[in-house]
């Protein structure tokens, strides 16, 4: 939420001109994130502040709620796009459907082949068409790309291999892209709300999430599910969201260091993320509490996923962009 501080000077009156001197407004950006400063999306965001009161030189106020004090991130993208209680903050692409159907394919499985191919997706600003769409829908601006966790599969026992995959119950997030590809690799997905995950494997709801290794780490995942599943089927892209009617009402040059910030705090995040994500499971295989699971059929995996990812290009109108990703 946008707030404005106005510190008025003492002034002399008078009947023809009167004359009030005010120092300038300080303004009060709100961002919001699930996690604690640990966390590489914290440390993305904290860097975006930074470097916005870098690039625009004059005093500004940044306020971080962490740890989901105002919510989950499908809540901070409703506030975003409302214009209230959350100015900045990362949201998966997949709450953003509502907006914009194209959007939450730029999250999905088996889009990108390794690091280097999804590093050179986001530099060559492929995305952008997608962006665009959800500026205009939503009145929330992306202004980076955060992520680069590798996601795979944590589970309650030991899969290895496509047949003891099948009929697993696992968690997805909430784009269609995510169940019909996991149903169609012969898996039970289920639809579970992020913050709910840990309990509904403890109570034998699901038996199985996906999540890259910081989100494992950060909300314990691996205390129900200790056996990670290496099925490296996606990698995270997480969009630096900035409100539409916040920015709007931001000085011009205000406007121009947000834009700036907002792509170098995405690399940011990204070149975090992607380093952490290995050293995060050693770590955690370390201690004993996760047991890195080898997954034999991932090139079997995604060629089940394949016609999925193919028709759902289409149906969202993103045929264009896929080519580009694939040709990348």
């Amino acid at each position: 939420m946008l707030r404005r501080t106005f510190v008025t000077a003492a002034a002399t009156a008078t009947v023809a001109a009167p004359l009030v001197v005010r120092a300038q407004a300080t303004l009060t950006l709100h961002g919001a994130v699930q996690f604690n400063d640990d966390h590489a999306f914290n440390k993305a965001l904290l860097k975006f502040e930074e470097l916005v009161k870098k690039y625009y030189g004059k005093p500004i106020n940044f306020v971080l709620h962490r740890n989901s004090e105002l919510g989950l991130e499908k809540q901070y993208f409703e506030y975003m796009a409302q214009g209230k209680a959350v100015d900045y903050g990362i949201v998966s692409p997949a709450h953003m459907s509502t907006f914009s159907k194209a959007a939450p394919f730029i999250d999905a499985p088996f889009l990108f082949r390794d690091l280097a191919h999804w590093n050179k997706v986001l530099d060559a600003d492929l995305l952008k068409p997608i962006a665009d769409e959800v500026g205009k829908g939503a009145e929330v601006m992306l202004v980076g790309y955060a992520g680069g966790g590798t996601r795979n599969i944590f589970v309650n026992k030991p899969v290895r291999n496509l047949a003891e995959m099948k009929g697993l119950k696992v968690r997805v997030q909430g784009a269609p892209i995510w169940s019909r590809t996991f149903s169609a690799i012969g898996m039970s997905p289920t639809v579970i709300a992020y913050n709910e995950v840990y309990n509904a494997i403890q109570n034998n709801v699901i038996a199985a999430g996906e999540n890259e290794a910081a989100g494992v780490e950060a909300m314990k995942f691996y205390e129900v599910a200790p056996h990670l599943s290496m099925t490296q089927h996606a990698i995270t892209i997480r969009p630096i969201c900035f409100s539409g009617k916040t920015f709007a009402k931001c000085a011009p040059d205000l406007q121009a260091a947000i834009v700036r910030a907002g792509k170098e705090a995405g690399a940011h995040g990204r070149t975090i993320e992607s380093s952490e994500d290995g050293a995060k499971l050693e770590k955690l295989e370390r201690e004993g509490k996760l047991k890195r699971v080898p997954f034999t059929e991932r090139d079997a995996m995604k060629k089940l996923a394949d016609p999925v990812m193919n028709a759902y290009a289409k149906e969202v109108g993103a045929e264009t962009i896929f080519a580009k990703i694939n040709a990348a």
